[in-house]
């Protein structure tokens, strides 16, 4: 029977991986909704818990999140396999289309992707703020992390808002139940794995002309350093693979990003198209290489920090303070959700996009009135793009 329900699961995380649009923000409504109302695999708080602790690590949040949750259901070989199934439709289709598709010389077909996230991002926001604001200082939290997160640009602003928030809540420790506490033990493997191969790396690095290996490096590094999601992780990889080291055009560094957001599943997935296209001309084996150097670089340092902590996390919430503080770093979550709407939207308000503000309202009202699934909302404004092109 316990098999059975593992089966059940991976199903669960293969169809997540190819109806989950929109990023972490969008990617946690539709967790809820699938995994805990549906199927009861876990609880609401169980994963809001999961889901606070994973945003507050570096690397692809929503990854984390149904990795810790496989780690959960049946441990750390069904956790792998959660893993490999969740990323593997994005990646194959983000390498296929680096093959196939260098770039499209009309942007008009995806034009509609991101009014469509947009409404997404800030769907999610208010189902999250309905689960997790109980009091006014989750509101207030919220309001001063939005506009933190948006006024100063900066892949910092993400973990300093959630510690400042965490820490702010966990004066309230008194409102939870003393637990019994016992020694805490702490397996260190996966910690010193993550530091190991950052530090490996990075010298290996410096003494190889491999390609590959100068790959695994650079988006391990920044797999280990950036917080946020994809939004952050873009810029970081534009400077790097654009401008500084001339390896990517930027037209078709710019087309990879809005089919990612186009995509099903993580946003992350981006960096196998990034490996694909930097290994073009060496052959066809070496191109699906660097889309996998790509992402086993960038979803590995993630993999190794969410199984070290979450490990442990049974020991930590014996300690009031942490669990009390799991109320703010949520609080500060919404926030962030709230900002990367905010940033989104702007750019369609000042050109005076009316199409896109239009998408915007009419694809709320289409979330807010029907059951429609995301999937074809997105192929929806796929083929609107298209005709328009046509």
């Amino acid at each position: 029977m316990k098999q059975i329900k593992h089966l059940d699961f991976l199903k669960d995380v293969l169809i997540l991986a190819f109806t989950t649009f929109g990023g972490p923000q969008v990617h946690l409504a539709m967790f809820i909704d699938r995994l805990v109302k549906k199927k009861g695999y876990l609880t609401e708080e169980e994963l809001l818990e999961i889901q606070a602790l994973c945003a507050f690590l570096p690397g692809p949040t929503s990854t984390q999140t149904l990795t810790a949750i496989g780690y959960k259901i049946g441990g750390p070989n069904l956790a792998y396999i959660t893993l490999i199934l969740w990323i593997l439709p994005a990646v194959s289709i983000m390498t296929v289309a680096a093959l196939g598709m260098t770039y499209l010389k009309n942007r008009d077909i995806v034009r509609f992707i991101q009014p469509i996230g947009i409404a997404f991002i800030i769907h999610s926001g208010i189902i999250l703020g309905k689960l997790v604001l109980k009091n006014y200082t989750g509101y207030v939290l919220m309001v001063l992390s939005a506009g933190f997160a948006y006024y100063y640009q900066s892949p910092w602003v993400c973990p300093i808002a959630l510690i400042v928030g965490g820490t702010l809540t966990s004066f309230n420790y008194k409102d939870y139940p003393r637990q019994t506490k016992h020694k805490m033990i702490i397996p260190w493997a996966n910690f010193n794995l993550f530091w190991g191969f950052l530090a490996f790396l990075a010298v290996l690095g410096h003494f190889t002309d491999s390609m590959p290996i100068l790959l695994f490096e650079n988006f391990y590094r920044n797999g280990s350093l950036v917080f946020g999601g994809g939004q952050v992780l873009a810029p970081m990889l534009y400077t790097e693979f654009v401008e500084f080291k001339e390896l990517i055009r930027g037209d078709d560094f710019l087309t990879g990003m809005a089919l990612s957001q186009a995509l099903p599943g993580p946003v992350f997935a981006f960096t196998s198209y990034l490996g694909t296209l930097a290994m073009k001309g060496e052959g066809l084996g070496q191109q699906i290489l660097g889309s996998a150097v790509g992402a086993a670089g960038i979803f590995l340092p993630g993999t190794f920090l969410i199984f070290f902590v979450y490990r442990i996390w049974g020991q930590l919430k014996q300690f009031r303070a942490i669990r009390a503080s799991l109320d703010g770093i949520n609080a500060s979550s919404v926030g962030l959700t709230l900002a990367a709407a905010i940033s989104f939207l702007m750019p369609i308000v000042h050109e005076r996009d009316f199409a896109g503000v239009f998408t915007i309202i009419a694809t709320l009202l289409v979330i807010r009135f029907t059951k429609l699934p995301s999937f074809f909302i997105f192929l929806g404004g796929l083929l609107l793009g298209l005709i328009l092109y046509l």
